[in-house]
């Protein structure tokens, strides 16, 4: 459980910096405390999706991910990222990416920033 909470913690500081770097990724909320809870829900999308979905889609996608040396890697990344604001559009969710570009810099910063705070943040093993 407490491994859990670290990677949605993780996860929302990625969200959160991606959504600050980045003009078209937008969150909004009525108050701090509304957006932070929604960054919290997303936070738990993304999760999810990178849970169910992507391992579907790198097994899919596994030719091109060797035949680009991982680079593909960055385009699966944007997928997750747009599929994750396309579901947040459905749950009424005040969270969006514009564009497949934005959405390939966003998964970057995410990944990045993820990986620096699962370093910093405790394992829950």
């Amino acid at each position: 459980m407490m491994n859990f909470l670290v990677k949605t913690i993780a996860n929302a500081g990625a969200l959160a910096v991606a959504v600050w770097l980045l003009d078209k990724i937008t969150l909004t909320g009525d108050s701090t405390g509304k957006e932070i809870g929604t960054l919290l829900i997303v936070a738990l999308l993304f999760g999810l999706v990178n849970f169910l979905v992507k391992p579907v889609v790198k097994l899919l996608s596994l030719p091109l991910l060797i035949l680009t040396l991982g680079l593909f890697t960055l385009v699966v990344n944007a997928l997750m990222l747009l599929l994750t604001s396309w579901l947040a559009d459905k749950l009424d969710l005040s969270f969006h990416v514009e564009g497949f570009w934005t959405a390939v810099v966003g998964g970057l910063i995410i990944s990045v920033v993820s990986w620096a705070l699962h370093v910093v943040l405790p394992d829950g093993d």
